[in-house]
């Protein structure tokens, strides 16, 4: 609910995050702050797009990483007269760091410091002070090319489908939310990952983890020729698999290392060079 005030330095303030206690725990963070009006909380990025424009807020704190449309993809369709400032609220690893760090107003790593939320306030209302659109739209650009390995994209060129997801990691962890917290999963220690729904379980050596997202957009997020797809609901790790023997009409039976066992549907038959 907003917090209506009149003074004229407040800066109004939209939240997105698809974690209710993420949103009530930086609205509470955020309630000391006498100058902040939260006009807007919001927990997907097509209903963030629609806030932006209603709203008009001078701040939007996006989460990076959302079902559906995630941060990125919703950064790219906010009308471009809309635009606010943005600091990200992440718990992506290191790979992507400095890209934020270059291009971005400013990041927050999940779970959010108060000392680091005092400081990205900061900097947002010095940059409230001295703001120019177009210098803040080309940071972000920037931003979006720097995660996809680009020089910074065109206005154009971020609006095109192909850019929508950053690149995926080399060889970085797979962040992962467990409750409250980000537990970072090597990829060695990933079997397979196979879709349930509006979730995902991501096996790995030590436990199974359940993760409410679509198998998509886990795949964005790996590479594809160490985790390829092998049927419309699994994903797995082409390093642990041991064995494969034809099965009928041109499917595959692939044995893990671990002993478990998974179909690769005929759809998916050009992946068994990768087993190879």
């Amino acid at each position: 609910m907003s917090r209506r005030r009149t003074d004229k330095r407040t800066i109004r303030t939209l939240i997105a995050d698809d974690e209710p206690l993420a949103r009530r725990g930086l609205e509470l963070r955020l309630a000391g702050d006498p100058h902040i009006d939260i006009v807007a909380q919001v927990g997907d990025g097509e209903a963030a797009i629609r806030a932006v424009v209603e709203h008009s807020p001078h701040l939007l704190f996006l989460d990076v990483q959302m079902p559906g449309m995630d941060g990125f993809a919703t950064l790219r369709a906010i009308p471009v007269q809309k635009m606010p400032l943005v600091v990200f609220v992440t718990a992506y690893d290191h790979y992507a760091i400095k890209a934020f760090e270059v291009n971005a107003l400013d990041y927050l790593l999940k779970p959010v410091d108060d000392e680091r939320l005092h400081q990205s306030l900061l900097r947002v209302r010095e940059a409230l002070g001295r703001r120019d659109a177009s210098e803040h739209r080309s940071r972000l650009l920037g931003l979006l090319g720097s995660l996809r390995g680009q020089p910074a994209l065109t206005l154009e060129e971020a609006l095109e489908a192909r850019h929508l997801c950053p690149p995926p990691p080399s060889g970085a962890p797979l962040a992962i939310r467990d409750g409250t917290r980000t537990l970072r999963l090597p990829l060695e220690t990933i079997r397979w990952i196979d879709a349930a729904g509006d979730y995902v379980c991501i096996h790995t050596d030590g436990e199974n983890h359940v993760v409410r997202t679509t198998l998509g957009q886990i795949e964005k997020r790996l590479d594809p020729a160490r985790f390829p797809r092998i049927h419309r609901s699994i994903l797995i790790n082409a390093m642990r698999v041991k064995s494969l023997r034809p099965y009928v009409n041109g499917e595959y039976f692939l044995t893990l290392d671990c002993g478990q066992e998974l179909k690769l549907s005929r759809g998916y038959r050009d992946r068994i060079a990768l087993f190879k």
